[in-house]
């Protein structure tokens, strides 16, 4: 949840160029969902953005309630906009200040955001205050060791800067770990983002992510160009699917 965030921009363009396939998102909710044995489950999201997550649990787990928190107010606008449920409210807040009452949820999701955060245990301690003895926190990630994201393969710097703001699986467990949380699974997981290389292309294009702003215009451009020539050589009778793995690291509050 970097100040970057609050760039209306990136928040303007996150949804198109981060969204994955009906499907694709489906078995993520359905994966992250089974870590819980609530028939309908009060889920909180830190780091939310544009809300994607929150309207799929609120409409595929059938959960009772679901909060999303985020420090980005542009972020948090299209999030209304994109993903509005009747079961979801969109709130400002920290990982290490949720503006929720003690033992109110029973799952927690923090997707691609927890290298973000500038005192991982510190957040776990509030992610114990908020969540119900037991119930679980799901983390999405890349650990430090397996960055192996397609888009490193067109800016190879990004690998470099991520190897310095990712925790390994081992800090992040130990982060947690020193919260009081007990590890559960660590499991990969992997599902189609976009349909083909030139659909890839299309959606960086506009700059989604935040890590693209590390780059310089030059070094952006460069990949851009080298990806759009890989792109343009895929057969458009035979398109392969891009797929993103992540790393999937579930713990149980004290």
């Amino acid at each position: 949840m970097a100040r970057v965030y609050d760039d209306e921009r990136l928040a303007g363009v996150y949804q198109s160029g981060n969204e994955m396939p009906d499907r694709s998102l489906r078995d993520w909710t359905h994966l992250i969902g089974s870590f819980t044995d609530r028939p309908t489950p009060a889920v909180v999201e830190i780091g939310a953005g544009t809300g994607m997550f929150c309207s799929a649990m609120a409409r595929w787990l059938n959960a009772s309630t679901v909060v999303g928190v985020d420090t980005s107010v542009p972020m948090l606008t299209q999030a209304r906009l994109l993903n509005a449920h009747p079961s979801v409210r969109y709130v400002v807040g920290t990982a290490e200040s949720v503006p929720t009452a003690s033992d109110r949820f029973d799952l927690a999701l923090l997707s691609r955001v927890v290298h973000h955060l500038p005192d991982r245990v510190r957040a776990a301690r509030e992610l114990a205050r908020v969540l119900r003895p037991g119930g679980a926190v799901v983390i999405r990630t890349t650990f430090r060791e397996r960055l192996d994201a397609l888009v490193y393969d067109y800016w190879p710097r990004l690998r470099e800067l991520d190897a310095q703001r990712f925790p390994s699986r081992s800090e992040l467990l130990d982060d947690f770990a020193a919260a009081g949380f007990t590890v559960r699974s660590v499991t990969s997981f992997a599902r189609p983002v976009t349909a083909s290389l030139r659909d890839y292309h299309a959606r960086m294009t506009s700059r989604p992510q935040s890590k693209f702003t590390q780059l310089t215009a030059a070094e952006f451009q460069e990949g851009l160009r080298r990806l759009r020539a890989d792109a343009q050589e895929e057969p458009t009778t035979r398109p392969v699917p891009v797929i993103e793995r992540y790393d999937v690291a579930v713990l149980s509050a004290p």
